[in-house]
């Protein structure tokens, strides 16, 4: 019989204190724990994310079955210097548990951004330099241009999910939505009905798009542009709850806050507009005028960028096929002066 099968076979029995020391707890949802652990080999840190299986040991209605299966598969094909690695898997099955080991990152950049919004533990608001904001953006896209050239949505993207490690470099992270895509466009709302945080959500998201690209990441990646430099998130909308599972609240709210920003969209800016699902709401909504640029200088007075400004309104186009590519983006003038790696001191 196979040596290397029965070597493999052991190993997939190995307990997670068999190879790591947990140096401590990180934090908690419906999927399980996340903890901070080292390799009793190599001494290296890492994060331990275990996912539990429910009481009857069933896969169908645990956080496991979609979230961690594809977070999995998912990692386990790419490799990237911008995207959070896969270290291993390892099942427990007495714990009815499986865990994932990935890199260990001292921030993330919702971290990052506290402090510089300041109040509660850091009191003075401070500015990000635009070294700083270069550089995590183009890192960003880095990683992002990769996943979409390996045909991969990531469909979360948020400063909770972009991690910076201790010398500066950016990683996406948490693939749990993540998914592979195709062209021409598939369905894809199928098992998915709510995709990407309410705040970095694209406006076609909102307004009931069933055939949607990689247009919605970028979307996501012009809202954090603009909260490294506003230091705040652009479209604070209030989330409207879903009652019933098989129904998709209306994110009223949200269109609102983005339309005050940027405008109410009209059909010369956004074609197809009125062949979205709820197009016919948007009769309900005031005519407001784009007040981008105000907004953004009121918030952020000392940033004066029109290079940067002409990125960030490329990445916020009502109209996801006039929206910039990642790939795009990463040639875009405003990275003309850009040094790779920048260090926190916080």
């Amino acid at each position: 019989m196979d040596r290397t099968y029965h070597n493999k076979k052991d190993a997939l029995r190995l307990k997670i204190e068999d190879k790591y020391k947990i140096l401590g707890f990180i934090s908690s949802g419906t999927y399980g724990e996340v903890f901070k652990a080292q390799s009793l080999k190599t001494n290296k840190e890492y994060a331990i994310k275990k996912f539990k299986f429910d009481k009857e040991g069933d896969l169908s209605s645990s956080a496991f079955s979609q979230s961690a299966c594809r977070e999995i598969t998912i990692s386990r094909e790419i490799n990237h210097e911008n995207i959070v690695h896969l270290e291993e898997v390892i099942i427990e099955p007495k714990e009815r548990s499986i865990a994932i080991v990935f890199d260990y990152s001292e921030y993330d950049l919702l971290n990052i951004l506290h402090y510089h919004r300041g109040g509660h533990s850091y009191p003075e608001r401070k500015p990000m330099s635009e070294l700083s904001i270069k550089s995590i953006l183009y890192q960003l896209l880095n990683g992002l241009a990769y996943l979409h050239a390996n045909w991969i949505l990531h469909r979360d993207l948020k400063p909770a999910n972009i991690l910076i490690m201790k010398d500066g470099t950016v990683k996406i992270g948490d693939l749990g939505l993540a998914r592979f895509f195709q062209e021409p466009m598939q369905p894809l709302i199928h098992g998915d009905k709510v995709v990407v945080t309410i705040w970095y959500r694209a406006p076609e998201l909102l307004l009931g798009a069933k055939h949607y690209t990689k247009a919605i990441d970028m979307w996501a990646i012009g809202c954090i542009f603009a909260e490294l430099i506003i230091a705040k998130p652009l479209f604070k909308g209030e989330e409207a709850k879903m009652e019933n599972k098989k129904v998709i609240p209306f994110q009223q709210d949200q269109l609102n806050k983005i339309f005050k920003i940027l405008g109410t969209p009209t059909k010369n800016q956004w074609n197809d507009i009125n062949y979205l699902p709820e197009s016919g709401k948007l009769s309900n909504f005031k005519m407001y005028p784009n007040s981008f640029a105000t907004y953004i200088q009121q918030n952020a007075p000392t940033w004066k960028n029109k290079s940067g400004f002409n990125l960030l309104t490329s990445m916020l186009e009502y109209d996801p096929k006039k929206r910039i590519t990642a790939e795009e983006a990463l040639d875009h003038p405003y990275f003309k002066v850009y040094y790779t790696f920048f260090f926190f001191k916080y």
